[in-house]
This record gives C-alpha cells, sequence and structure tokens, in this order.
C-alpha cells in the first residue's frame, strides 16, 4: 500500500495528520509518510478525535466502533487502528476532493 497504511494482524494501521477545526471535514492528501485529515470539529474535549474516527468510518464502509485511535490522542499525528481487515485504505486518498493540494 504506502507508509501511512499498513496491514496488522488485527486490520489495518493509517498513520494521520490531523488538522482539527477546518470549515469541512476531508482527506486532504498526504503530508510525508501520513494521511493528511481535515477535521470540522475544534480540539476540544475529544470532539476532533470523534469527527475523525466518524469520517474514515464512513469513507472506509465501516462500523465506528472497529476503529479506535492507537496513538497520539493529543496530537495531530496520530495512529488509527482499522479492525476490519478487508477494509481498502486506498478509498481515502480517492475520496479527496478536486483541487485538493498535498
Amino acid at each position: 500500500m504506502s507508509d501511512w497504511a499498513r496491514r496488522t494482524a488485527q486490520g489495518w494501521l493509517l498513520s494521520i495528520h490531523a488538522l482539527p477545526g477546518a470549515r469541512t471535514s476531508r482527506v486532504a492528501g498526504l503530508h510525508g509518510d501520513a494521511l493528511k485529515v481535515q477535521v470540522a470539529a475544534p480540539p476540544d474535549k475529544g470532539r476532533a478525535n470523534a469527527e475523525l474516527i466518524s469520517l474514515l468510518s464512513d469513507l472506509l464502509g465501516v462500523p465506528k466502533r472497529e476503529l479506535r485511535i492507537a496513538r497520539g490522542e493529543l496530537s495531530r499525528r496520530k495512529l488509527v487502528l482499522v479492525a476490519w481487515p478487508q477494509a481498502d485504505p486506498a478509498l481515502l486518498l480517492r475520496s479527496r476532493l478536486p483541487g485538493a493540494r498535498d
């Protein structure tokens, strides 16, 4: 796949560079070896993390309960575990809006 998505025994580990407080929640491209994700929620009381999980869940077609932040809850750099081996992380890059920049 790529540096930002690694298959594990549990499913997939996604390296995410989260940008809270954006106008809309969306995948914005790559940021080094991480997937850059803009999140509309503010980084307050876990709202941005919840929005990130919700967005990834929707884009991957995976139940929210199968995603969790494995590392970096209080950081922009996060590792998200997708405990759904049949998920296709490539869907995340294909979901980018036209004109999004890396």
